[in-house]
């Protein structure tokens, strides 16, 4: 195995180190002392911009930048331009000295930055290894598909399987990702793009709700057709593989600047969730990709060299923890039929996710059973025979260590390794059969043959570069054909928004309102008066620079609909709530006056004037890449952004002279601290309408005025106070004395996560996970628990599965992997082909490479068939005895024995409270109104109205534990189970044991 080179990104030189194996093996490499790298080494520049010409010089790109965007590459200010020093600047001159200062401490940290690094490097990584990568195509589900595609692979060349692998460099081609084709055989070159809630850098297309807006929904079946909508999107402007939906991050900590990207704070709720979207995304024939595997749970220092550091956050996490929380919805994604995981950017147990051979050999592709391919988050892979032989099949976009530098870790060097021995034949054959079979698996070989991307991620003009990314090349044509993608996606959208709206308070039963303003009973008192209504706050109105004047969304300015980053989309419109709300009122009994600022003006008229004012507030956040104000990437707190608690309680003080109705609306990304407003007397109603969308104003109006019944629930508990979700929930925003280079972020909190946590410690909150109410009541009685079988401790023993694919192991001639004589290279793109055969020669370097033990827990995808089978049945009877009809969230918890001990070693085994296992999300209509009387105000009878049987099976894993002794999910068979259907984590009237 030859020497790679690993490239000093403050300089733009090379340093050696030796091969590796992987970070977890015993050939960790190591930085080379007496390389020429470590001399004057400069601070890379992310805003690298010719001053003449406001446009990126040759080699840029932001290092700490997941996909970043050039859409527009004027885009930056002059005052953000470098600042070229003074010609008249002397050494007598105090500028020049304070220069010299600051370059001597800067090559003093360097010098010492770069001795700290050799010396606080562990030369193994604590990540136990895992080898040999399985091979896919041992699941019946897809035995054709790789029969077709093993068919295909057996006629491609050497270099035609790395481009399959390899992507062909940022801006080389359409879409953020793309790969090489194989032309002869009628292979595409794949096109990846992103997001989670709708197409990145794409025209005519639907931005839908954002994912955790999805999750408080709490409907499988509307997650199913966001899904499929999505998917639909994707078909029509060619798009093989969406980079969604996002599950990872899990939510482990509130602040978290992406967990607006997934559906909640519990493995059950996104798994299921993420399962549903899969099926809808593949169903239309796309590729879905389960991201970000794992651990990625904040955005500072998720990737190597930001803020200055060499390593990417470590994610310390002991194996139960990692099993039962944040692998789970991936576990559920894969049973699915996923075809794509995108490893994450941080290093999980001190070696890199993206070459962590634990995670992606022995958890992904064996335990779990994961017949895809895994594709590299944007420049996380961090080295190439590593990550070859830790079980990745995908280089994305394809640059290496450098963002748009052409440079690869694999494409030719992939090439050599094979020719050389470092990567096995086989290693190859097994990654490039994964991509071509999960492209049959979802039939994309029927698509027709000028499927392929029919708009530009780079530019909206008709006629653009077809190499963006290409200094040189000056190659023009069509590359956007403008193809309407949206349908009557709007409709969907909008339900989806209006079911995410979660109203948790209600007094007085102030919402719905009335379009004529004054209600029934009030309006004989009132007369000819006219309802005045006040609007407040700047969330309730449009950025006065546009739906999409920042880039990726990276703004908070005006009515928030999305968070920021490459899990953003660009709105076709976007429906403001003060638009929407002024359309809603009747004119002629209704008077709305507006202040959409969150600094109020200082007449008072406006405030004391009012009988009813709805004032708006946010909280943002998103990808660390980028910034809004001094928030980059995670949240700084959990408090409103902009004065938004200020605006309320001013509100609140001012409406009607203190006795004007209040109703909050808050847009946000997660959890927000409500305890500075929550309370006061003329707050009647507050919603969280989470991250609507583009039809944010629509959706909201739907629910203040009763066309649909509130039915959203939170998807994360709301404390009191930031600090009552643990020790574990604090965002890492400077690394530590002890962290060396490479800061540790250590899981020591175990399963004790939002609701978990406060259900351990008993403490009170503000809103419990699940929460939420309705203009209706439901009821719920007759709760059946059926056991269907004896209490067995594991599964059956692990099933064979089928024989996958196999290929002649003969490594060709390295002359075969040589640029053709005459080949037209465009600058920057990355090609499979060698320029010469010198040099190599066969690896005398030993992997080691014994196989592992194969997991119990395995067999099928999501694992063992037997941890699916269904051991208990509960349905309860749900009747609604209000006088609306509406939809209600049934919540199924389980809580495993108390005190209970391992039966072999006699250790105690430590359980949560109680753990979310199912939910069902049920419409009931309404109570008749001649028996509503006679129940009204019950809590335990019900009957004489509309009814619906709500049923649940609960599987062998929703009653297991992963026990890391015997490496296996084991079920307890001493003690009770305690099963609890309700509306909430703490709202639980039916409990039952087993």
């Amino acid at each position: 195995m030859p020497p790679t080179e690993l490239h000093d990104l403050r300089r733009g030189k090379y340093a050696k180190i030796d091969a590796a194996v992987d970070d977890d093996s015993p050939t960790r490499p190591s930085f080379d002392s007496n390389a020429s790298s470590y001399e004057d080494l400069e601070e890379y520049d992310p805003l690298n911009y010719d001053a003449g010409t406001l446009k990126r010089k040759k080699s840029t790109g932001d290092l700490r930048t997941r996909k970043p965007s050039y859409k527009d590459a004027e885009i930056a200010a002059a005052g953000r331009l470098r600042q070229k020093p003074s010609r008249n600047c002397g050494p007598r001159q105090w500028c020049c000295w304070l220069l010299i200062f600051v370059a001597a401490v800067v090559l003093l940290f360097t010098a010492g930055g770069l001795w700290a690094y050799k010396k606080t490097m562990p030369k193994d990584g604590l990540s136990p290894p895992w080898y040999p990568t399985p091979k896919g195509g041992t699941d019946k589900s897809w035995e054709e598909s790789y029969r077709k595609a093993a068919e295909l692979v057996k006629q491609m060349t050497l270099v035609e399987k790395v481009n399959i692998t390899t992507g062909t460099g940022w801006q080389m081609q359409m879409c953020v990702g793309n790969t090489g084709p194989v032309p002869r055989l009628k292979f595409p070159a794949l096109c990846l793009q992103d997001g989670p809630l709708g197409l990145r850098f794409a025209d005519n297309t639907t931005a839908f709700p954002a994912g955790i807006t999805v999750g408080a929904t709490w409907n499988k079946e509307l997650m199913y057709e966001r899904g499929k909508a999505h998917g639909k999107e994707a078909r029509m402007k060619g798009i093989n593989v969406i980079l969604g939906p996002a599950m990872g991050p899990l939510g482990r900590m509130p602040a978290g600047g992406r967990n607006w990207e997934g559906f909640g704070t519990d493995p059950v709720l996104q798994g299921i969730a993420a399962a549903q979207t899969i099926k809808g995304i593949q169903e239309v024939g796309v590729i879905a990709t389960a991201k970000h595997f794992v651990l990625n749970e904040q955005e500072h220092f998720r990737q190597a060299w930001e803020w200055g550091l060499p390593h990417a956050i470590s994610s310390n996490i002991d194996d139960r923890t990692l099993h039962e929380i944040y692998a789970w919805p991936f576990a559920e994604s894969i049973r699915a039929g996923v075809g794509s995981i995108m490893c994450s950017y941080n290093q999980v147990n001190s070696s890199y996710a993206c070459q962590n051979s634990k995670l992606m050999n022995g958890i992904l592709k064996d335990e779990m059973g994961f017949q895809g391919f895994v594709q590299s988050d944007w420049l996380a892979q961090r080295a190439g025979v590593a990550a070859s032989l830790a079980g990745l099949d995908m280089s994305m976009p394809g640059d290496g260590l450098r963002w748009a530098a052409g440079e690869s870790l694999w494409g030719p060097e992939l090439t050599k390794s094979v020719l050389n021995g470092s990567v096995p034949m086989e290693r190859l054959d097994d990654m490039v059969t994964r991509v071509v079979a999960a492209w049959y698996q979802v039939g994309q070989d029927k698509w027709p043959e000028d499927s392929g991307p029919n708009f530009s991620s780079w530019t909206y003009e008709q006629v653009g570069k077809i190499h963006e990314g290409s200094p040189s090349d000056k190659t023009t044509g069509v590359v956007n054909k403008f193809v309407e993608a949206q349908a009557n996606h709007h409709i969907l959208a909008r339900k989806i928004a209006a079911e995410g709206t979660v109203l948790v308070k209600n007094e007085d039963n102030v919402l719905p309102l009335d379009r004529n303003g004054w209600k029934e009973h009030e309006r004989a008192d009132k007369g000819e008066t006219k309802f005045r209504v006040g609007i407040f706050g700047e969330d309730a109105r449009l950025s006065r620079d546009g739906i999409n004047a920042c880039e990726d969304q990276h703004c908070n300015d005006g009515t928030l609909a999305s968070g920021w980053g490459s899990g953003a989309a660009a709105f076709p419109y976007l429906v403001d709530p003060l638009s929407a709300l002024k359309r809603s009122w009747n004119d002629g009994s209704v008077y709305v006056t507006d202040w959409p600022e969150n600094n109020l003006p200082k007449q008072k008229e406006i405030l004391e004037d009012q009988d009813l004012c709805i004032v708006f507030a946010n909280s943002d956040a998103g990808e660390g890449f980028q910034k809004w104000s001094d928030v980059r990437g995670d949240r700084n707190d959990l408090n409103l952004q902009k004065g938004g608690d200020k605006l309320i309680q001013d509100v609140a003080k001012g409406c009607g002279k203190g006795n004007g109705k209040v109703v909050v609306v808050i847009h946000t990304v997660g959890p927000v601290i409500l305890e500075s407003f929550i309370d006061l007397p003329n707050v009647k109603a507050v919603l969280i309408a989470n991250l609507p969308g583009q039809e944010s104003g629509n959706a909201l109006v739907d629910v203040l005025f009763g066309a649909v019944n509130p039915s959203g629930r939170l998807p994360y508990t709301i404390g009191k106070s930031e600090d009552d979700y643990g020790p574990g929930s604090k965002i890492k925003y400077l690394p530590s004395p002890v962290d060396g280079l490479s800061p540790q972020q250590n899981f020591s909190e175990g399963l004790y996560i939002d609701y978990r946590y406060f259900d351990k410690n008993d403490i009170k909150l503000r809103y419990e996970f699940g929460y939420g109410l309705s203009y209706t009541t439901f009821h719920l009685s007759s709760l059946l628990i059926s056991s269907h079988g004896p209490k067995t401790p594991l599964p059956v023993p692990r099933p064979s599965g089928i024989e996958p694919p196999s290929y002649s192991t003969d490594v060709p001639s390295p002359d075969t992997a040589l640029f053709p004589e005459g080949f037209h290279k465009v600058e920057k793109y990355i090609y499979p082909y060698i320029s010469s055969t010198s040099g190599i020669e066969k690896s005398e370097i030993k992997t080691n490479l014994l196989q592992s033990p194969l997991s119990d827990a395995g067999g099928a995808q999501g694992g063992n068939p037997d941890l699916y089978s269904p051991l208990l049945s509960v349905s309860a009877s749900l009747t609604n005895i209000g006088t609306r009809p509406g939809d209600c969230v049934v919540q199924l918890y389980v809580s495993l024995p108390k005190n209970y001990k391992d039966p072999e070693t006699g250790e105690a085994v430590d359980f949560p409270v109680r753990v979310l296992r199912g939910f069902e999300k049920v419409h009931v209509e309404a109570q008749k109104e001649g028996v509503i009387k006679g129940i009204k105000g019950s809590t335990h009878g019900g009957g004489g109205g509309n009814r619906e049987l709500v049923t649940f099976e609960l599987t062998r894993k929703d009653l297991s534990y992963w026990d890391v002794r015997r490496q296996n999910w084991v079920l307890p068979t001493e003690g009770e189970f305690e099963i609890a259907v309700g509306f909430s984590s703490r709202d639980l009237p039916l409990k039952g044991s087993w």
